[in-house]
């Protein structure tokens, strides 16, 4: 019901959006034609409708095409209160429906407070930030699809590539909703490209891994040029909710409302999970022969570090894999070619590192291979929550030798289950075939 529906429902509709900055196309039809009795959703006892809370034409019609009917929980609760106007602290990771809470809440709330006067270009009246540029690209294109028919303007700024192209599209245009990543942001801000002073409302998303990634002195330095906090609504999503992201909360909300998700525990029901034990030696002969089983449609599979990521990948390729790389280390541009390709079925396995998976949101990814366990539960079920998406099953494969057996307690724990091991089947062990 977030950015698993929102690509579910763009590619059956064939209406991907190949260019992240490119201006929102118009629709000729006019909101006011259509009505949200076109879009029936018969109640259910203990569901919520997004028809129940009364919301502008156009954004019902964005909603009702992306054929978003029931709430998840986290809509459920937080959506009443970010339409108020109320600063929000909640508990949600990626799955649960988060990014459509405060799109929805923001887009209702400037549909409500339609300014009259023309703003300087730049001045955005809405901020969100997050930690990646891949989230970011994912945020500004599940916006668009939502706002497809009001009137409102989505931007974005992120590192690594496109300088010219988002400074223009900010500088040329005024600019409603702005996506961002906090060193291009402050970059843009210093630069007086971006003016911050009319950020009514901002969000802070995936605020752990702000501080995991070192932004939170950025993050400080962009909130300050917002207005002031009684005259702002900050909403801040965090999976986890540590000492420190408490505390930004409490310097940076005021009385904010706390909306807690069972989003872990939801996400790992959604996959089946196996754990093969396996000596380092039998790993690369285990993963080939899954790729290349017949109920094995599309994986992505996961390292700790980038040079093992590369390596793998290259060491697939040369056995014939069709496969495509997703680190840091690879530049933007490419990054995005290859997560359209991987989206698209031109590509059928993808090697990725954690950081770079955060902005894998793609239905249809059958398998998820955890080819070396990670040093963190929290990144565990993130990496499984990469399939089982959109009501689909799923299926997550961990390979535990000498060396990563003993992170396995630590994830149990985290999820509240033990996890299956048992050693691979006969057939995952046959020799490979080369072509001499």
């Amino acid at each position: 019901m977030d950015k698993k529906q929102i690509g579910q429902q763009q590619s059956r509709q064939k209406q991907s959006v190949s260019n992240p900055t490119a201006p929102q196309a118009t629709e000729n039809k006019k909101p006011e034609e259509w009505s949200a009795s076109q879009f029936p959703v018969e109640p259910e006892e203990g569901k919520a409708r997004f028809h129940d809370f009364m919301l502008p034409v156009g954004l019902m019609h964005g909603i009702a095409d992306l054929n978003f009917r029931y709430c998840t929980p986290i809509q459920t609760q937080a959506l009443p209160d970010v339409i108020a106007g109320k600063d929000l602290i909640g508990k949600a990771s990626t799955g649960t429906g988060k990014s459509a809470v405060f799109l929805i809440g923001i887009f209702s709330r400037l549909m409500r407070e339609q300014q009259q006067e023309k703003r300087k270009n730049g001045t955005p009246r809405a901020l969100i930030i997050a930690p990646t540029r891949e989230l970011v690209i994912q945020i500004a294109k599940d916006a668009r699809a939502i706002a497809k028919y009001l009137p409102m303007h989505v931007a974005e700024a992120y590192g690594g590539t496109g300088y010219d192209r988002q400074q223009k599209n900010l500088k040329n245009r005024t600019v409603d909703i702005l996506v961002a990543t906090p060193g291009r942001l402050l970059d843009f801000s210093r630069k007086r490209v971006v003016h911050l002073h009319e950020a009514g409302i901002m969000v802070i998303d995936e605020a752990d891994r702000m501080l995991d990634m070192g932004f939170i002195p950025d993050v400080r330095s962009i909130i300050h040029k917002t207005p002031n906090k009684n005259k702002r609504q900050t909403m801040m999503f965090s999976a986890t909710i540590t000492e420190d992201v408490a505390r930004l909360a409490s310097q940076w909300c005021v009385s904010p409302v706390l909306v807690e998700t069972e989003a872990d525990n939801v996400a790992v029901k959604t996959v089946t999970q196996v754990v093969y034990t396996l000596t380092r030696d039998e790993k690369y002969l285990v993963l080939y022969n899954i790729i290349k089983s017949a109920a094995c449609d599309r994986v992505i599979i996961f390292t700790n570090m980038k040079r093992d990521a590369k390596k793998l990948n290259d060491h697939l390729s040369r056995d014939g894999i069709n496969c495509t790389l997703l680190t840091g280390d690879v530049p933007q541009h490419k990054r995005t070619s290859r997560l359209e390709s991987f989206r698209h079925g031109k590509v059928h396995v993808m090697v990725a590192t954690d950081v770079a998976g955060r902005g894998i949101h793609i239905d249809g990814i059958s398998h998820v291979v955890n080819f070396t366990l990670p040093y963190e539960p929290e990144d565990y079920v993130h990496r499984i929550g990469r399939t089982g998406r959109a009501g689909a099953d799923g299926i997550s494969i961990s390979f535990a030798d000498e060396e990563s057996s003993f992170y396995l307690m630590d994830i149990e724990e985290y999820i509240g289950e033990v996890l299956p091991c048992i050693p691979p089947e006969e057939e995952l062990l046959k020799p490979i075939v080369r072509k001499k």
